[in-house]
Protein backbone atom coordinates (compact mmCIF):
# COMPACT_ATOMS: atom_id res chain seq x y z
CA UNK A 1 0.00 0.00 0.00
CA UNK A 2 1.25 3.76 -1.20
CA UNK A 3 -0.08 6.37 0.85
CA UNK A 4 -0.11 9.97 -1.11
CA UNK A 5 1.52 13.37 0.85
CA UNK A 6 -1.41 15.60 1.21
CA UNK A 7 -3.33 17.56 -1.72
CA UNK A 8 -2.70 20.95 -2.22
CA UNK A 9 -5.19 22.91 -0.14
CA UNK A 10 -5.25 20.06 2.32
CA UNK A 11 -3.60 20.36 5.75
CA UNK A 12 -0.51 17.43 6.55
CA UNK A 13 -2.23 15.01 8.72
CA UNK A 14 -0.93 15.58 12.88
CA UNK A 15 1.25 13.30 14.21
CA UNK A 16 -0.01 10.60 16.08
CA UNK A 17 -3.15 10.07 13.95
CA UNK A 18 -2.76 6.85 12.06
CA UNK A 19 0.62 8.52 10.26
CA UNK A 20 3.67 5.87 10.74
CA UNK A 21 6.02 8.00 12.52
CA UNK A 22 9.10 5.91 12.18
CA UNK A 23 8.65 3.52 9.40
CA UNK A 24 9.00 3.68 4.91
CA UNK A 25 5.30 4.52 4.41
CA UNK A 26 4.77 7.40 6.46
CA UNK A 27 3.96 11.23 5.87
CA UNK A 28 7.11 13.04 4.64
CA UNK A 29 7.80 16.88 4.91
CA UNK A 30 11.25 17.56 3.28
CA UNK A 31 14.54 18.30 4.59
CA UNK A 32 17.41 20.33 5.81
CA UNK A 33 20.25 19.68 7.65
CA UNK A 34 21.48 18.60 11.28
CA UNK A 35 24.41 20.36 12.37
CA UNK A 36 24.36 22.58 9.89
CA UNK A 37 22.18 26.03 9.46
CA UNK A 38 18.95 26.37 7.85
CA UNK A 39 18.00 29.08 5.91
CA UNK A 40 14.12 30.58 5.93
CA UNK A 41 14.17 29.34 2.16
CA UNK A 42 14.98 25.98 3.06
CA UNK A 43 12.19 26.00 5.29
CA UNK A 44 9.83 27.43 3.03
CA UNK A 45 10.38 25.40 0.72
CA UNK A 46 9.61 22.57 3.02
CA UNK A 47 6.54 23.62 3.74
CA UNK A 48 5.64 23.92 0.09
CA UNK A 49 6.29 20.74 -0.87
CA UNK A 50 4.72 19.33 2.03
CA UNK A 51 1.28 20.20 0.48
CA UNK A 52 2.48 19.49 -3.60
CA UNK A 53 5.20 16.84 -3.37
CA UNK A 54 3.90 13.82 -5.69
CA UNK A 55 3.85 9.90 -4.40
CA UNK A 56 6.33 8.85 -2.13
CA UNK A 57 9.15 7.13 -3.74
CA UNK A 58 9.69 3.45 -4.07
CA UNK A 59 13.20 2.67 -2.71
CA UNK A 60 13.33 5.30 -0.05
CA UNK A 61 15.65 4.38 2.70
CA UNK A 62 13.31 3.86 6.35
CA UNK A 63 12.08 7.22 7.93
CA UNK A 64 11.61 8.73 10.78
CA UNK A 65 9.63 11.47 11.12
CA UNK A 66 10.24 12.47 14.70
CA UNK A 67 6.71 13.63 16.68
CA UNK A 68 7.48 17.68 16.39
CA UNK A 69 6.80 19.73 13.43
CA UNK A 70 9.63 20.74 11.89
CA UNK A 71 12.25 19.74 14.17
CA UNK A 72 11.63 16.43 13.63
CA UNK A 73 14.00 14.07 15.57
CA UNK A 74 16.70 16.65 16.13
CA UNK A 75 16.44 17.29 19.90
CA UNK A 76 16.75 13.50 20.26
CA UNK A 77 19.48 13.73 17.77
CA UNK A 78 21.10 16.81 19.77
CA UNK A 79 21.27 15.37 22.85
CA UNK A 80 23.34 12.09 22.30
CA UNK A 81 23.81 11.59 18.62
CA UNK A 82 25.91 8.12 18.93
CA UNK A 83 22.92 7.17 20.76
CA UNK A 84 20.25 7.93 18.85
CA UNK A 85 21.95 6.83 15.18
CA UNK A 86 22.64 3.24 17.11
CA UNK A 87 19.53 3.07 18.15
CA UNK A 88 17.81 3.49 14.95
CA UNK A 89 20.34 1.20 13.43
CA UNK A 90 19.48 -1.37 15.29
CA UNK A 91 15.43 -0.72 14.36
CA UNK A 92 16.14 -0.12 10.71
CA UNK A 93 19.78 -1.43 10.04
CA UNK A 94 22.97 0.45 7.87
CA UNK A 95 20.63 2.60 6.02
CA UNK A 96 18.00 5.13 7.12
CA UNK A 97 16.41 8.84 7.16
CA UNK A 98 15.69 11.28 9.97
CA UNK A 99 14.05 14.70 9.52
CA UNK A 100 15.93 17.22 11.18
CA UNK A 101 15.44 21.01 11.42
CA UNK A 102 12.45 20.39 8.33
CA UNK A 103 14.86 18.22 5.97
CA UNK A 104 15.49 14.90 5.04
CA UNK A 105 19.24 13.54 6.05
CA UNK A 106 20.10 9.74 5.09
CA UNK A 107 22.51 8.76 7.65
CA UNK A 108 24.77 5.81 5.78
CA UNK A 109 26.30 4.09 9.57
CA UNK A 110 28.11 1.56 8.00
CA UNK A 111 31.95 1.60 7.21
CA UNK A 112 32.09 -0.64 4.81
CA UNK A 113 29.82 1.37 3.00
CA UNK A 114 31.84 4.72 3.04
CA UNK A 115 34.16 4.35 -0.26
CA UNK A 116 30.33 3.60 -2.20
CA UNK A 117 28.61 6.63 -0.68
CA UNK A 118 31.88 8.94 -1.92
CA UNK A 119 32.26 7.24 -5.48
CA UNK A 120 28.52 9.25 -6.58
CA UNK A 121 30.29 12.32 -6.14
CA UNK A 122 28.80 13.64 -9.44
CA UNK A 123 25.81 13.75 -8.01
CA UNK A 124 26.75 15.76 -4.87
CA UNK A 125 26.93 19.76 -4.15
CA UNK A 126 29.65 19.65 -1.51
CA UNK A 127 29.96 23.43 -1.24
CA UNK A 128 26.79 25.00 -0.53
CA UNK A 129 26.28 23.73 2.81
CA UNK A 130 29.69 24.83 4.31
CA UNK A 131 29.30 27.77 1.99
CA UNK A 132 26.30 28.80 3.86
CA UNK A 133 26.98 27.56 7.36
CA UNK A 134 30.16 30.05 6.55
CA UNK A 135 28.28 33.21 5.46
CA UNK A 136 25.94 33.12 8.50
CA UNK A 137 28.15 32.04 11.34
CA UNK A 138 31.07 34.86 10.43
CA UNK A 139 28.15 37.61 8.88
CA UNK A 140 30.36 37.45 5.22
CA UNK A 141 28.00 36.76 1.87
CA UNK A 142 28.40 34.16 0.04
CA UNK A 143 32.00 32.92 -1.05
CA UNK A 144 30.79 30.39 -3.18
CA UNK A 145 32.09 31.94 -6.83
CA UNK A 146 28.44 30.41 -8.64
CA UNK A 147 26.90 33.38 -5.91
CA UNK A 148 28.82 36.19 -7.60
CA UNK A 149 30.33 37.84 -4.72
CA UNK A 150 33.87 36.51 -5.65
CA UNK A 151 35.78 34.76 -8.02
CA UNK A 152 38.01 33.12 -5.68
CA UNK A 153 38.46 28.92 -5.72
CA UNK A 154 39.12 28.85 -1.92
CA UNK A 155 39.99 25.13 -2.36
CA UNK A 156 42.63 26.18 -4.84
CA UNK A 157 44.00 28.52 -2.44
CA UNK A 158 44.02 26.14 0.56
CA UNK A 159 45.95 23.46 -2.02
CA UNK A 160 48.82 26.29 -2.55
CA UNK A 161 49.06 27.52 0.87
CA UNK A 162 48.75 24.45 3.18
CA UNK A 163 50.83 21.41 1.00
CA UNK A 164 54.61 21.25 0.36
CA UNK A 165 57.29 24.48 0.77
CA UNK A 166 54.37 26.65 2.15
CA UNK A 167 53.69 24.05 4.90
CA UNK A 168 57.10 23.27 5.52
CA UNK A 169 57.26 27.37 5.94
CA UNK A 170 54.30 27.33 8.23
CA UNK A 171 55.51 24.98 10.47
CA UNK A 172 58.83 26.55 10.64
CA UNK A 173 57.26 29.84 11.92
CA UNK A 174 54.48 27.76 14.39
CA UNK A 175 57.59 26.00 15.98
CA UNK A 176 59.57 29.31 17.08
CA UNK A 177 56.11 30.69 17.91
CA UNK A 178 55.45 27.99 20.29
CA UNK A 179 59.25 28.34 21.65
CA UNK A 180 58.81 31.48 22.31
CA UNK A 181 55.43 31.63 24.44
CA UNK A 182 56.40 28.08 26.04
CA UNK A 183 60.14 29.69 26.97
CA UNK A 184 60.26 33.27 26.60
CA UNK A 185 63.52 34.82 26.52
CA UNK A 186 65.06 36.15 29.90
CA UNK A 187 63.20 33.84 32.20
CA UNK A 188 64.26 34.24 35.66
CA UNK A 189 65.71 31.06 36.32
CA UNK A 190 64.03 31.51 39.96
CA UNK A 191 60.51 31.08 37.98
CA UNK A 192 61.91 28.85 35.86
CA UNK A 193 62.64 25.85 38.32
CA UNK A 194 58.90 26.47 40.12
CA UNK A 195 55.92 24.30 39.70
CA UNK A 196 53.15 26.01 37.58
CA UNK A 197 49.56 24.27 38.57
CA UNK A 198 47.05 25.13 35.75
CA UNK A 199 44.04 23.57 33.92
CA UNK A 200 45.46 21.70 30.97
CA UNK A 201 42.97 22.24 28.60
CA UNK A 202 42.81 26.20 29.55
CA UNK A 203 47.07 25.75 28.93
CA UNK A 204 46.43 24.35 25.87
CA UNK A 205 43.82 27.10 24.65
CA UNK A 206 46.33 29.88 25.76
CA UNK A 207 49.38 28.50 23.72
CA UNK A 208 48.04 27.13 20.94
CA UNK A 209 45.74 30.09 20.38
CA UNK A 210 48.30 32.40 20.83
CA UNK A 211 50.91 30.60 18.56
CA UNK A 212 48.51 30.02 16.02
CA UNK A 213 47.12 33.52 15.92
CA UNK A 214 50.66 34.59 15.16
CA UNK A 215 51.74 31.89 12.54
CA UNK A 216 48.78 32.68 10.50
CA UNK A 217 48.18 36.86 10.88
CA UNK A 218 51.54 37.85 11.63
CA UNK A 219 53.20 40.45 14.84
CA UNK A 220 52.56 44.02 14.93
CA UNK A 221 56.21 44.76 16.07
CA UNK A 222 56.03 48.36 16.22
CA UNK A 223 53.78 47.66 19.33
CA UNK A 224 56.02 45.19 21.22
CA UNK A 225 55.11 45.68 24.57
CA UNK A 226 51.37 45.18 23.93
CA UNK A 227 51.29 42.50 21.54
CA UNK A 228 50.97 39.69 23.90
CA UNK A 229 47.97 41.87 25.75
CA UNK A 230 46.35 42.25 22.30
CA UNK A 231 46.20 38.53 21.57
CA UNK A 232 44.95 37.04 25.06
CA UNK A 233 41.82 39.96 24.31
CA UNK A 234 41.76 38.34 21.09
CA UNK A 235 41.82 35.08 23.13
CA UNK A 236 38.72 36.14 25.19
CA UNK A 237 36.57 37.31 22.26
CA UNK A 238 37.25 34.39 20.47
CA UNK A 239 35.84 32.20 23.68
CA UNK A 240 33.22 34.49 23.76
CA UNK A 241 32.30 34.04 19.83
CA UNK A 242 33.22 30.10 20.17
CA UNK A 243 30.94 29.47 22.55
CA UNK A 244 27.30 30.35 20.69
CA UNK A 245 29.21 28.73 17.51
CA UNK A 246 27.02 25.63 17.66
CA UNK A 247 23.82 28.06 17.99
CA UNK A 248 24.91 29.76 15.07
CA UNK A 249 25.13 26.57 13.06
CA UNK A 250 21.92 25.29 13.86
CA UNK A 251 20.20 28.58 12.54
CA UNK A 252 20.15 30.92 15.18
CA UNK A 253 20.34 34.69 14.50
CA UNK A 254 23.44 36.25 16.22
CA UNK A 255 21.62 39.38 17.33
CA UNK A 256 20.47 37.04 19.62
CA UNK A 257 23.39 36.66 21.27
CA UNK A 258 24.46 39.69 22.21
CA UNK A 259 28.23 39.54 24.03
CA UNK A 260 29.03 36.92 21.18
CA UNK A 261 28.18 39.30 18.68
CA UNK A 262 30.23 42.05 19.92
CA UNK A 263 32.74 39.57 20.37
CA UNK A 264 32.97 38.83 16.86
CA UNK A 265 32.89 42.31 15.46
CA UNK A 266 36.35 42.71 17.49
CA UNK A 267 38.01 39.89 16.24
CA UNK A 268 37.00 40.93 12.79
CA UNK A 269 38.24 44.46 13.64
CA UNK A 270 41.59 43.52 14.16
CA UNK A 271 41.68 41.51 11.10
CA UNK A 272 40.78 44.07 8.63
CA UNK A 273 43.19 44.52 6.00
CA UNK A 274 44.19 48.01 6.98
CA UNK A 275 45.62 46.20 10.63
CA UNK A 276 46.77 43.58 8.66
CA UNK A 277 48.84 45.20 6.58
CA UNK A 278 50.91 46.62 9.47
CA UNK A 279 52.42 43.24 10.55
CA UNK A 280 55.20 41.35 9.91
CA UNK A 281 55.14 37.79 9.00
CA UNK A 282 52.08 37.12 7.62
CA UNK A 283 51.43 33.82 6.06
CA UNK A 284 51.29 32.75 2.89
CA UNK A 285 48.02 31.48 3.31
CA UNK A 286 46.51 34.91 4.53
CA UNK A 287 48.90 36.80 2.13
CA UNK A 288 47.21 34.88 -1.00
CA UNK A 289 43.77 35.67 0.78
CA UNK A 290 44.13 39.62 0.94
CA UNK A 291 45.32 39.85 -2.24
CA UNK A 292 42.44 37.92 -3.99
CA UNK A 293 39.99 39.38 -2.03
CA UNK A 294 41.04 42.92 -2.59
CA UNK A 295 41.67 42.24 -6.85
CA UNK A 296 38.62 39.36 -7.10
CA UNK A 297 35.66 40.31 -4.33
CA UNK A 298 33.36 42.79 -4.21
CA UNK A 299 33.21 42.54 -0.23
CA UNK A 300 33.62 45.51 1.48
CA UNK A 301 36.53 45.53 4.41
CA UNK A 302 34.37 44.04 7.06
CA UNK A 303 33.25 40.99 4.91
CA UNK A 304 36.55 40.72 3.57
CA UNK A 305 38.30 40.37 7.82
CA UNK A 306 34.79 38.03 8.07
CA UNK A 307 36.28 35.62 5.79
CA UNK A 308 39.89 35.86 7.46
CA UNK A 309 38.02 35.20 10.99
CA UNK A 310 36.26 32.06 9.22
CA UNK A 311 40.30 30.69 8.48
CA UNK A 312 41.23 32.23 12.43
CA UNK A 313 37.95 29.67 13.84
CA UNK A 314 38.73 26.93 11.48
CA UNK A 315 42.49 26.74 12.25
CA UNK A 316 41.71 26.63 16.25
CA UNK A 317 38.30 25.19 16.89
CA UNK A 318 39.53 21.79 16.61
CA UNK A 319 43.05 22.15 16.68
CA UNK A 320 42.53 23.02 20.58
CA UNK A 321 40.77 20.42 22.19
CA UNK A 322 42.59 17.78 19.89
CA UNK A 323 46.05 18.98 21.35
CA UNK A 324 44.49 19.01 24.69
CA UNK A 325 43.48 15.38 24.44
CA UNK A 326 46.89 14.18 23.00
CA UNK A 327 48.57 15.26 25.78
CA UNK A 328 46.08 14.46 28.67
CA UNK A 329 45.82 10.69 27.15
CA UNK A 330 49.87 10.93 27.10
CA UNK A 331 50.02 11.88 30.20
CA UNK A 332 47.64 10.01 31.48
CA UNK A 333 49.28 6.54 30.53
CA UNK A 334 52.80 5.62 31.85
CA UNK A 335 53.31 3.22 28.95
CA UNK A 336 52.59 6.55 26.54
CA UNK A 337 54.81 8.90 27.79
CA UNK A 338 57.51 6.56 28.27
CA UNK A 339 57.45 5.60 24.94
CA UNK A 340 56.68 9.15 23.44
CA UNK A 341 59.87 10.34 25.17
CA UNK A 342 61.79 7.57 24.33
CA UNK A 343 61.00 8.56 20.45
CA UNK A 344 61.15 12.70 20.74
CA UNK A 345 64.73 12.23 22.30
CA UNK A 346 65.95 9.54 20.13
CA UNK A 347 64.47 12.05 17.05
CA UNK A 348 66.11 15.03 18.31
CA UNK A 349 69.39 13.21 19.00
CA UNK A 350 69.51 12.03 15.60
CA UNK A 351 68.48 15.58 14.28
CA UNK A 352 71.55 17.13 16.34
CA UNK A 353 69.19 19.23 18.37
CA UNK A 354 69.37 19.51 22.16
CA UNK A 355 66.63 21.61 24.85
CA UNK A 356 68.89 23.81 26.46
CA UNK A 357 68.67 26.21 29.59
CA UNK A 358 69.66 28.79 27.56
CA UNK A 359 66.50 28.51 25.85
CA UNK A 360 68.20 27.35 22.13
CA UNK A 361 65.71 26.67 19.52
CA UNK A 362 64.92 23.09 18.85
CA UNK A 363 63.28 22.37 15.26
CA UNK A 364 62.49 19.12 13.40
CA UNK A 365 61.76 19.40 9.47
CA UNK A 366 58.67 17.83 7.89
CA UNK A 367 60.53 14.81 6.92
CA UNK A 368 61.60 14.07 10.80
CA UNK A 369 58.15 15.34 11.88
CA UNK A 370 56.71 12.81 9.87
CA UNK A 371 58.81 9.80 11.20
CA UNK A 372 57.35 9.75 14.43
CA UNK A 373 55.22 6.74 14.65
CA UNK A 374 54.32 6.74 18.87
CA UNK A 375 53.26 10.25 18.27
CA UNK A 376 51.46 9.93 15.70
CA UNK A 377 49.49 6.95 17.02
CA UNK A 378 48.93 8.87 20.64
CA UNK A 379 47.44 11.46 18.32
CA UNK A 380 44.97 9.74 16.20
CA UNK A 381 43.87 7.39 19.12
CA UNK A 382 42.78 11.09 21.17
CA UNK A 383 41.55 11.96 18.02
CA UNK A 384 39.53 8.76 17.48
CA UNK A 385 37.73 8.81 20.96
CA UNK A 386 37.19 12.35 20.78
CA UNK A 387 36.20 13.59 17.33
CA UNK A 388 32.29 13.43 16.88
CA UNK A 389 32.41 14.90 13.34
CA UNK A 390 29.22 15.17 11.00
CA UNK A 391 30.67 14.52 6.68
CA UNK A 392 27.61 16.13 4.85
CA UNK A 393 26.94 16.06 1.51
CA UNK A 394 23.67 17.76 -0.57
CA UNK A 395 21.71 15.82 -3.52
CA UNK A 396 22.12 17.93 -6.43
CA UNK A 397 19.32 16.15 -7.94
CA UNK A 398 17.25 12.75 -7.99
CA UNK A 399 19.79 9.42 -8.07
CA UNK A 400 19.92 6.22 -7.22
CA UNK A 401 22.74 5.94 -3.71
CA UNK A 402 24.26 2.43 -4.92
CA UNK A 403 25.62 0.28 -1.67
CA UNK A 404 26.64 -3.02 -1.14
CA UNK A 405 22.98 -3.88 0.49
CA UNK A 406 20.89 -2.38 -2.17
CA UNK A 407 19.99 0.84 -3.67
CA UNK A 408 18.38 3.62 -2.20
CA UNK A 409 16.37 6.59 -3.65
CA UNK A 410 17.92 9.96 -2.90
CA UNK A 411 15.91 13.27 -3.84
CA UNK A 412 17.54 16.59 -4.82
CA UNK A 413 18.37 18.87 -2.10
CA UNK A 414 18.03 15.67 0.75
CA UNK A 415 21.34 15.23 3.04
CA UNK A 416 23.52 11.73 2.81
CA UNK A 417 25.45 12.28 5.91
CA UNK A 418 28.16 10.38 7.63
CA UNK A 419 28.83 9.91 11.22
CA UNK A 420 32.51 8.22 11.57
CA UNK A 421 32.63 8.08 15.84
CA UNK A 422 29.67 5.39 14.98
CA UNK A 423 32.85 3.56 13.14
CA UNK A 424 35.24 5.24 15.81
CA UNK A 425 33.49 3.19 18.49
CA UNK A 426 33.10 0.43 16.81
CA UNK A 427 34.44 -2.84 19.14
CA UNK A 428 34.70 -5.15 16.00
CA UNK A 429 37.08 -2.81 14.13
CA UNK A 430 38.56 -1.40 17.36
CA UNK A 431 38.43 -3.93 20.47
CA UNK A 432 37.63 -2.42 23.54
CA UNK A 433 36.87 0.90 22.03
CA UNK A 434 36.57 2.77 24.66
CA UNK A 435 40.23 2.55 26.29
CA UNK A 436 43.13 5.09 24.90
CA UNK A 437 46.05 2.55 23.79
CA UNK A 438 48.83 4.68 23.00
CA UNK A 439 50.16 1.89 20.06
CA UNK A 440 46.60 1.00 18.38
CA UNK A 441 47.82 2.51 15.22
CA UNK A 442 51.61 0.91 15.38
CA UNK A 443 51.89 -2.33 13.97
CA UNK A 444 54.13 -5.28 14.85
CA UNK A 445 57.50 -3.68 13.92
CA UNK A 446 56.64 0.11 15.27
CA UNK A 447 55.39 1.46 11.85
CA UNK A 448 51.79 2.91 11.14
CA UNK A 449 49.11 0.20 11.31
CA UNK A 450 46.91 0.13 8.09
CA UNK A 451 45.17 -2.36 8.20
CA UNK A 452 41.70 -2.56 10.24
CA UNK A 453 38.92 -5.05 9.70
CA UNK A 454 34.84 -5.64 10.05
CA UNK A 455 33.37 -8.45 9.14
CA UNK A 456 36.55 -10.04 8.02
CA UNK A 457 36.78 -7.38 5.35
CA UNK A 458 39.42 -4.84 5.10
CA UNK A 459 38.73 -1.52 5.88
CA UNK A 460 39.00 1.81 3.18
CA UNK A 461 38.40 3.89 5.84
CA UNK A 462 38.35 3.53 9.10
CA UNK A 463 39.72 6.53 10.97
CA UNK A 464 37.82 10.15 9.85
CA UNK A 465 38.22 12.90 12.27
CA UNK A 466 39.14 15.50 9.52
CA UNK A 467 36.04 14.78 7.26
CA UNK A 468 36.45 12.71 3.82
CA UNK A 469 36.41 13.01 0.22
CA UNK A 470 35.90 16.59 -1.40
CA UNK A 471 35.00 17.95 2.38
CA UNK A 472 38.55 16.23 3.66
CA UNK A 473 40.05 19.30 6.36
CA UNK A 474 42.36 20.87 3.95
CA UNK A 475 44.66 22.04 7.23
CA UNK A 476 44.95 18.63 8.78
CA UNK A 477 48.53 18.14 8.04
CA UNK A 478 49.37 21.50 9.91
CA UNK A 479 46.84 20.57 12.00
CA UNK A 480 48.49 17.59 13.47
CA UNK A 481 52.10 18.69 12.71
CA UNK A 482 51.39 21.68 15.32
CA UNK A 483 50.14 19.30 17.81
CA UNK A 484 53.21 17.24 17.60
CA UNK A 485 55.23 20.06 17.75
CA UNK A 486 53.72 20.82 20.77
CA UNK A 487 53.80 17.43 22.23
CA UNK A 488 57.39 17.63 21.51
CA UNK A 489 58.58 20.57 23.69
CA UNK A 490 56.59 19.59 26.50
CA UNK A 491 58.14 16.39 26.20
CA UNK A 492 61.59 17.70 25.90
CA UNK A 493 61.56 21.02 28.00
CA UNK A 494 59.27 20.57 30.95
CA UNK A 495 58.23 17.71 33.66
CA UNK A 496 54.53 16.87 33.98
CA UNK A 497 52.37 15.56 36.21
CA UNK A 498 48.79 15.32 36.41
CA UNK A 499 47.49 17.22 40.02
CA UNK A 500 45.55 13.80 40.77
CA UNK A 501 46.66 10.10 39.52
CA UNK A 502 44.97 8.38 39.14
CA UNK A 503 42.62 10.92 37.38
CA UNK A 504 39.08 9.93 35.35
CA UNK A 505 38.83 10.96 31.96
CA UNK A 506 36.61 14.42 32.28
CA UNK A 507 33.53 13.53 29.70
CA UNK A 508 32.83 15.02 25.81
CA UNK A 509 30.81 18.25 25.53
CA UNK A 510 28.14 16.83 23.38
CA UNK A 511 26.75 19.89 23.15
CA UNK A 512 29.48 20.78 19.84
CA UNK A 513 28.60 17.24 18.20
CA UNK A 514 28.59 17.23 14.40
CA UNK A 515 31.26 20.05 14.50
CA UNK A 516 34.74 17.99 14.92
CA UNK A 517 36.16 17.61 17.99
CA UNK A 518 34.76 17.34 21.06
CA UNK A 519 36.49 19.86 24.23
CA UNK A 520 36.25 17.61 27.88
CA UNK A 521 33.45 18.95 29.68
CA UNK A 522 35.31 19.93 32.78
CA UNK A 523 39.21 20.74 32.99
CA UNK A 524 41.72 18.52 34.50
CA UNK A 525 44.52 20.19 36.70
CA UNK A 526 48.37 19.41 36.11
CA UNK A 527 51.24 21.23 36.56
CA UNK A 528 54.51 21.58 35.01
CA UNK A 529 58.12 23.33 35.32
CA UNK A 530 61.01 23.62 32.49
CA UNK A 531 63.72 20.80 32.84
CA UNK A 532 66.75 21.43 34.69
CA UNK A 533 68.90 21.32 31.07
Amino acid sequence: MRWRRPEPGRPPRPAGTGWDQSGSRGHRPRVAGTGVAADAGCRDRAQHREQISPLRKAGEPPLENGLIPYLGCALKFGSNPLEFLRANQRKHGHVFTCKLMGRYVHFVTNSSSYPKVLSHGKYFDWKKFHYTTSAKAFGHRSIDPSDGNTTENINNTFAKTLQGDALHSLSEVMMQNLQLILRPPGLPKSESSVWVTEGMYAFCYRVMFEAGYLTLFGRDTSKPDTQRALILNNLDNFKQFDQVFPALVAGLPIRLFRMAHKAREKLAEGLKHKNLSKREQVSELISLRMFLNDTLSTFDDAEKAKTHLAILWASQANTIPATFWSLFQMIRSPEALKAASEEVNGALQSAGQKPSGEGNAIYLDQMQLNDLPVLDSIIKEALRLSSASLNIRTAKEDFKLHLEDGSYSIRKDDIIALYPQLMHLDPEIYPDPLTFKYDRYLDENGKAKTSFYSNGNKLKCFYMPFGSGATICPGRLFAVQEIKQFLILMLSCFELELVESPVQCPPLDQSRAGLGILPPLHDIEFKYKLKHL
